[in-house]
């Protein structure tokens, strides 16, 4: 088992190689809008929600076959009622397609909005994206990762996992960025942010 872990570790930490050319969007600029369907087929829209809600609560996560990310989204399922008791709502966006956000669901019990980022638009204007190289898309295949059939495309294409909080006027009030995929966004954090 040590060992399997290890393996994991080891080609995911393989994948953040390809992740150094990104850099997130700093806290103070202004946060790029988007509109998407979500995981219940309902409309979000940026600036819709900022008139809504003190502030949204944005965060970029990878897959449900990442047990951080996982872990990142049933702390923020358990935290829910703590953030949106401040007025703020919660979206994630991933690259995966809407069968695979069913399983994040089923893993997390995520009731807060999921978004598939078709064509990675919303990853790109956070400055999240990156592709992963060959030789890492096949190492995760090796261990049952099929990002392809996960992201229903050959693409290729993760986020960096990142967490941002937009505030009433659209500025980032608070980015947590970090190429490390094992190191998220604490609730504290973020509950002190919104």
């Amino acid at each position: 088992m040590k060992k399997h872990l290890f393996t994991l570790l080891f080609i995911f930490g393989v994948a953040l190689t390809s992740a150094f050319a990104q850099t997130g969007l700093p806290a103070g600029t202004t946060a790029p809008v988007f509109t998407a369907k979500d995981n219940a087929g309902k409309t979000v829209d940026l600036k819709t929600l900022l008139k809504k809600y003190n502030s949204v609560v944005l965060i970029f996560y990878r897959g449900e076959w990442c047990p951080y990310c996982n872990k990142q989204m049933q702390h923020m399922q358990d935290s829910l009622s703590l953030i949106t008791g401040k007025n703020a709502y919660v979206l994630a966006v991933t690259p995966e397609t809407t069968d695979a956000m069913v399983k994040t669901v089923q893993k997390t019990h995520a009731s807060f909005s999921l978004v598939h980022d078709e064509g990675y638009k919303i990853m790109k204007d956070y400055k999240v994206d990156y592709k992963m190289d060959d030789a890492s898309v096949a190492k995760y295949k090796g261990y049952g990762i099929d990002l392809e059939k996960n992201n229903g495309n050959t693409d290729h294409m993760l986020p960096v996992p990142a967490t941002y909080i937009i505030n009433k006027s659209g500025k980032i009030a608070y980015a947590h960025f970090d190429k490390d995929f094992r190191n998220r966004a604490p609730i504290s954090a973020i509950l002190a942010k919104i």
